[in-house]
C-alpha cells in the first residue's frame, strides 16, 4: 500500500488498528458442522444399538453409512464457506488441522481395531479422539463449553470399560451430546450475537 493514500500517520495507525480489532473480534465459528456431525453421530448411535439389541438385520454397522453423506455436504459446506470468507485467521488454519488429524486418527482406530480384531476397544477409544479435537478447538477459539465436553468424552471413555461392548455405542451418544451437540448451538447463539 502507498503511503501517500493516508492524509497522516494517524490515519495509518488508525486503519492497522481496526484491522487488528477487526480480526481479534471476528468470530468465525457458527456451531453449524459441530450440530451436524453431533446430531449425526447421535442418530447413528441410537440406530445402531437398537438393530443391533433387537437384531433387526445383520449388520446394524451399516447405520454409520450416514456419515459418508454428512461428510459430502460439509466438504460442500465448508468449499462454499472459502469462497466468503474475506480473511483467514492463522486461527482458522490451525482449527482446520486439528480437525483433519482428528479424522486420521479416527481411520487409523477403526483400522486397527478391525486388523486387530480388538473392536471391543473401538467405542472406548473413539470417546478418548473426541475429546481431543473439541478440547483443543476450545482452548485455541477460548470457548470453555468445548473443553468441558471433552473432559466428559474422557470421562465417558473410561466408563465405557465397565460395560458390555453391545451398549458402549451408546456413550456416543452422550460423549455428542455434550462435546458437539449443547456446544453447538452455545457457538451459534454466541456467532449470532456477535455478528
Amino acid at each position: 500500500m502507498d503511503q501517500e493514500q493516508f492524509s497522516s500517520p494517524q490515519d495509518s495507525l488508525q486503519l492497522i488498528e481496526s484491522m487488528i480489532n477487526k480480526a481479534q473480534n471476528r468470530f468465525n465459528e457458527n456451531g453449524h458442522l459441530y450440530l451436524l456431525w453431533g446430531w449425526v453421530i447421535f442418530v447413528c448411535s441410537i440406530s445402531h444399538f437398537i438393530v443391533d439389541y433387537w437384531n433387526l438385520f445383520s449388520n446394524p454397522q451399516m447405520v454409520w453409512f450416514l456419515t459418508w453423506g454428512a461428510l459430502i455436504y460439509q466438504t460442500i459446506y465448508i468449499a462454499r464457506r472459502k469462497k466468503k470468507e474475506r480473511v483467514r485467521t492463522y486461527t482458522d488454519d490451525i482449527v482446520g488441522w486439528v480437525w483433519v488429524v482428528f479424522v486420521i486418527l479416527m481411520a487409523l482406530v477403526g483400522f486397527i481395531t478391525g486388523k486387530g480384531n480388538t473392536w471391543h476397544l473401538m467405542y472406548p477409544l473413539f470417546l478418548v479422539l473426541y475429546g481431543v479435537p473439541t478440547f483443543l478447538t476450545g482452548v485455541i477459539i477460548k470457548f470453555q463449553p468445548l473443553q468441558i465436553g471433552a473432559i466428559g468424552c474422557w470421562v465417558l471413555a473410561v466408563a465405557s470399560t465397565f460395560v458390555p461392548a453391545q451398549f458402549q455405542v451408546l456413550f456416543l451418544t452422550l460423549a455428542v451430546l455434550s462435546a458437539w451437540i449443547i456446544p453447538g448451538y452455545l457457538l451459534r447463539s454466541r456467532f449470532k450475537n456477535q455478528n
